[in-house]
């Protein structure tokens, strides 16, 4: 009989965001492991994510794909987890899981690509420039202990691991708020099985 939760991954993606997701709700869940150059690109994955790429899921056959999208659903979807936002912290949990999502995700990676935007292209771009949305972001992590408040929820699943691949990569700054926030969330046991199941499936790079 089919899982009711597949997990669609590959350990050196975004799929490990999807994979921290999913060990903090507790749910079984099946993973399928897929390559970039083959698996993914094949008409069997491709009709469940027609992008080619992952993280993926599937639950009671809907497919839900994007990893603040996949953060967001399984906070709903297992609500014992605890997880979902209460209604004091909605708002901070929807403005800054979204902001992770859109103007971090192209600021950071416009950056990196050397994509400089002009003060007239700034106008029209959702993120401004990359110092002004680091900036931002710094103040949304300053705020609060979690993102959404005093509590840990399926946002900081997110916003986190765009801050901690960023700064694990160069291409956010190591600032102290960040730093701090980050330690905050490393600890947990969710993240720790999540790194581990992870590197255990890590296909080494030939020499």
């Amino acid at each position: 009989m089919a899982a009711d939760l597949v997990f669609y991954t590959n350990p050196q993606s975004r799929g490990r965001i999807a994979r921290w997701m999913l060990e903090e709700i507790g749910a079984a869940y099946e993973t399928v492991v897929l390559g970039y150059t083959d698996t993914m690109k094949r008409a069997e994955y491709l009709a469940v994510n027609p992008m080619g790429k992952v993280p993926a899921i599937v639950h009671k056959g809907k497919v839900v794909t994007e990893g603040a999208a996949i953060c967001a659903y399984l906070a709903d979807a297992f609500p014992d987890a605890g997880l979902a936002p209460t209604d004091a912290e909605r708002a901070d949990y929807y403005r800054w899981l979204f902001f992770a999502a859109g103007p971090v995700e192209q600021a950071v990676t416009n950056n990196h690509a050397k994509f400089i935007p002009t003060p007239e292209q700034g106008r029209m771009f959702g993120y401004g420039n990359y110092n002004q949305t680091v900036d931002v972001l710094e103040q949304a992590v300053r705020a609060h202990d979690y993102i959404a408040g005093d509590r840990f929820t399926a946002a900081d699943v997110y916003v986190g691991s765009a801050i901690g691949w960023g700064m694990i990569f160069g291409t956010l700054p190591r600032r102290d708020a960040f730093t701090a926030y980050w330690d905050r969330l490393t600890v947990r046991d969710a993240y720790k099985r999540a790194n581990e199941l992870d590197d255990a499936v890590v296909v080494p790079t030939p020499a």
